[in-house]
């Protein structure tokens, strides 16, 4: 099992029933999915530059992205309908644990000048984040890397309220900005 799923389980629900009083256990709010998308702007002028994402989101995912194509023709964007323009991978149960163990715990703290995410919500309980270099991962190979690409990582949870996605996250180790960090054990 999973380190963090251990956690999960057996400290987060504990902590977020005391927190909110939930009359059901099934209302504590857990993580369904984790979905990381990376927009490949230059995938129409270069057919590698999207191979490279590609290698390097299975590398850092563990499974192989979809490639998300244009739904509609853009002129002023030179862009052509079903053109690849993206790539996205879901993450669910083992794999999603075992990726944000990796990214709270390794990843974040490579951040330059990391002081925390941000404390903000979608306003349904799921929290969205972008990241501006992949070279934070310790599993991309910084000698074959030709070009830094961004990425956005969604963290969806069944929470009802901001707050209560808000500390969930943080109380599985996501560092926020002016909140205190749980200690994962």
């Amino acid at each position: 099992m999973a380190r963090l799923k251990k956690r999960y389980r057996e400290v987060v629900k504990a902590e977020l029933q005391k927190k909110f009083a939930y009359s059901n256990p099934m209302k504590i709010p857990a993580l369904i999915k984790v979905v990381i998308n990376m927009g490949v702007a230059e995938a129409s002028k270069d057919k590698n530059a999207l191979q490279d994402c590609i290698k390097e989101m299975t590398m850092l995912s563990g499974q192989k992205p979809i490639i998300r194509k244009a739904k509609k023709a853009v002129s002023n964007f030179k862009l052509r309908e079903g053109q690849p323009i993206g790539i996205k991978v879901t993450l669910r149960g083992l794999r999603m644990y075992e990726f944000i163990d990796r990214f709270f715990n390794i990843a974040c703290p490579r951040i330059r000048d990391f002081r925390g995410f941000p404390v903000k919500c979608d306003g349904s309980g799921n929290y969205s984040l972008g990241i501006e270099d992949q070279q934070i991962f310790p599993e991309i190979n910084l000698d074959q890397v030709k070009k830094t690409q961004g990425m956005n990582i969604t963290f969806v949870t069944t929470a009802a309220s901001d707050e209560e996605c808000t500390e969930l996250l943080r109380l599985l180790g996501l560092p926020f900005k002016n909140l205190p960090i749980a200690v994962v054990a």
